[in-house]
């Protein structure tokens, strides 16, 4: 369980507009990570969510932000990711998340693909707000 650390603790905002936007979410979600104790491979499993979130931001809406926190029930210490953009929406979220499904051509693999790695995930989405992702993942 961590504790007080203004390192880890504060919310952190990163905005997302382009490919090396990507890349510094994904870095920095891999530190914090590993900061928080989570092993090499948790950490890799964390950034590639960031950068798979991040990547829907800048190729479907072309800019947002992705957000990190610590989190942390009773037992185990957490990374929390929320994702959001202000982009048209996703039409039917649920057949997003099919895994093969894609609108860009690609393997379908983006948002299944988090919510398989992560342990939580919730999504919104609609043409006046945008999409915004919540995913967790706990350290055990």
């Amino acid at each position: 369980m961590p504790g007080k650390n203004p390192d880890v603790d504060a919310d952190s905002w990163i905005p997302v507009a382009s490919v090396s936007d990507i890349v510094t979410a994904r870095q920095q979600g891999r530190e914090l990570a590993e900061r928080l104790g989570f092993t090499t491979g948790e950490a890799t499993l964390i950034a590639t969510a960031i950068s798979e979130l991040a990547r829907n931001i800048v190729q479907y809406a072309g800019h947002g932000d992705i957000m990190l926190r610590v989190t942390a029930n009773r037992t185990h210490a957490g990374i929390v990711v929320v994702a959001r953009d202000r982009g048209p929406g996703i039409v039917d979220p649920d057949l997003a998340l099919r895994p093969g499904f894609s609108t860009s051509g690609g393997l379908g693999l983006g948002l299944p693909g988090v919510r398989r790695i992560m342990d939580e995930f919730q999504i919104t989405s609609n043409p006046r707000d945008g999409t915004t992702v919540t995913v967790t993942k706990w350290k055990v």
